[in-house]
């Protein structure tokens, strides 16, 4: 591992600037179209994250910078947007600059156009295993569905995929073959993220993926996506998991940390980076 982990860090360091930027995301409104419902209950979610976020109708967004906009998904995968798209246009009315992270389902070339004058950027779940897209949302959908709606995304804006590590229930299961799509097709950046167990969700006695597996994997993303920035997304386990993982990240070469572990600071310093603080989302967030 630690020849893995060396050559990762030397080719972060030949691509980039030593920096690492550590968001703490208060200055992102996080609002969802549906409110709490979901059709598929997934089983690593359940419909929980939703719960956090604002309803569209009563988003309280004074103070903001920017917004996250999702929502539960439609039995196809589908987070209804162009349903609310007078409420969406109307928030956005009265408050004007606000940027506007859009984390999406699956999406017709139609949807992607219309929504694509709102939007400084598109999140989208990539998946790179059919087993996982039946077990974990209950879709009966392909990965080439997933593929196509990220060629879509990319002709009308920038676009973030995003892979969760151990989404089938802390299992690695196609997360390098996504990874190989994404070298493939072509990628502006990268979020990792890291299946969490939570209460009252089909997953919820599942342990996350051990972290060397993690680490493992961001180095090998940072060496087939040499000058790619890749970010360790908010969503992922807490307590001595997160502050083994974060450390690890770093060594592997990430960019970003969203709310990072004090072991991760403690680390920045000891590797000599320039530490630069965001306020917002990370997909919205860019290195200097």
């Amino acid at each position: 591992m630690d020849t893995l982990l060396d050559a990762a860090w030397k080719i972060r360091q030949a691509h980039f600037p030593s920096l690492i930027e550590f968001d703490y995301p208060n200055r992102t409104a996080v609002i969802s179209v549906t409110g709490g419902w979901c059709a598929l209950n997934c089983a690593h979610c359940g419909g929980h994250y939703l719960r956090s976020m604002m309803p569209l109708g009563r988003a309280q967004v004074d103070g903001a910078k920017s917004l996250l906009l999702s929502g539960g998904c439609d039995a196809q995968g589908r987070v209804p947007l162009l349903e609310h798209l007078d409420e969406i246009r109307k928030l956005l009315g009265g408050q004007p600059g606000l940027r506007v992270n859009c984390h999406i389902g699956l999406i017709s070339e139609s949807e992607a156009q219309a929504l694509a004058p709102l939007v400084d950027v598109f999140s989208f779940d990539f998946v790179g295993d059919e087993e996982t897209i039946r077990e974990v949302y209950g879709l009966e959908k392909s990965v080439e569905d997933y593929i196509r709606t990220y060629q879509i995304l990319r002709r009308y804006g920038r676009v973030l995929p995003h892979v969760t590590i151990g989404l089938r229930g802390g299992r690695f299961s196609g997360e390098y073959q996504a990874l190989g799509k994404l070298v493939e097709l072509g990628a502006e950046g990268l979020v990792a993220i890291v299946f969490r167990p939570t209460k009252g969700t089909r997953y919820e006695d599942r342990q996350p993926p051990p972290v060397y597996e993690v680490v493992e994997f961001l180095a090998r993303a940072r060496l087939a996506l040499p000058d790619v920035p890749i970010h360790l997304g908010c969503l992922r386990p807490q307590g001595s998991y997160r502050a083994a993982l974060d450390k690890g990240a770093l060594r592997a070469g990430v960019n970003k940390i969203v709310l990072p572990s004090h072991a991760a600071v403690k680390m920045a310093e000891s590797l000599r980076l320039e530490v630069a603080r965001g306020e917002e989302c990370c997909a919205l967030e860019r290195l200097r």
